[in-house]
């Protein structure tokens, strides 16, 4: 073969890597989606509220807002599952709440707010008690008019209520996990990062 060819096949070669490489670059920023944010906004314990004296009051009141930050990706949610248990693990569950199925748009914000019965009460008098706040639940993502298998979410945070029975932070407190689904997008991410470099290694060799 002459080297004109020579040059004209790795010249081929180069030009099909690279296309390949910034399709599959823009393949995936175009297809990832982010997982919904979580946060608590209000939690309210009536019980706890000293200067109310309500301590047959034995219910929460809480605020749970659900954030789609993805810009064109809209969220299919599986029935989310809460858990609230009193202390900061779950070895002392006092309610549960199921909050139903349901779309949201991209850029939307949803609140779902409500009052939960406890069971197994039994505070402890002291300045500051602490909660933790566990969901559960699967979401698939709307991209382009379809929709994405199953992503489990296992969030969960720690709620500290003050003299007045009100959530201590006046700030959202984010439910933060450890779960699994993270471990997975690092995962594809480094995936990625492979295989851009491999493409990259191979243009400079021809």
């Amino acid at each position: 073969m002459s080297d004109g060819a020579n040059r004209s096949c790795c010249n081929f070669c180069c030009t099909f890597i690279f296309t390949s490489g910034l399709t599959a670059l823009f393949l995936w920023l175009s297809l990832r989606a982010s997982n919904p944010t979580c946060s608590i906004q209000r939690f309210d314990v009536p019980a706890l509220n000293k200067t109310a004296n309500s301590t047959s009051n034995h219910t929460i009141y809480f605020d749970l807002k659900l954030d789609n930050q993805n810009k064109d990706k809209g969220i299919y949610y599986d029935t989310l599952n809460l858990t609230f248990s009193y202390g900061v693990n779950k070895s002392q569950p006092i309610g549960n709440f199921t909050v139903h199925s349901f779309y949201q748009g991209h850029r939307k914000s949803t609140h779902r707010k409500t009052l939960v019965d406890l069971y197994n009460v039994s505070f402890e008098a002291v300045s500051v008690s602490k909660f933790r706040v566990d969901l559960e639940t699967a979401v698939r993502f709307k991209i382009m008019g379809f929709k994405t298998k199953r992503h489990k979410i296992v969030v969960w945070a720690q709620v500290d209520v003050n003299e007045s029975g009100q959530k201590a932070n006046k700030k959202g407190i984010k439910l933060k996990s450890g779960a699994p689904e993270f471990q997975r997008y690092r995962e594809r991410g480094l995936l990625f990062l492979v295989v851009f470099s491999t493409t990259l290694v191979l243009l400079s060799i021809f």
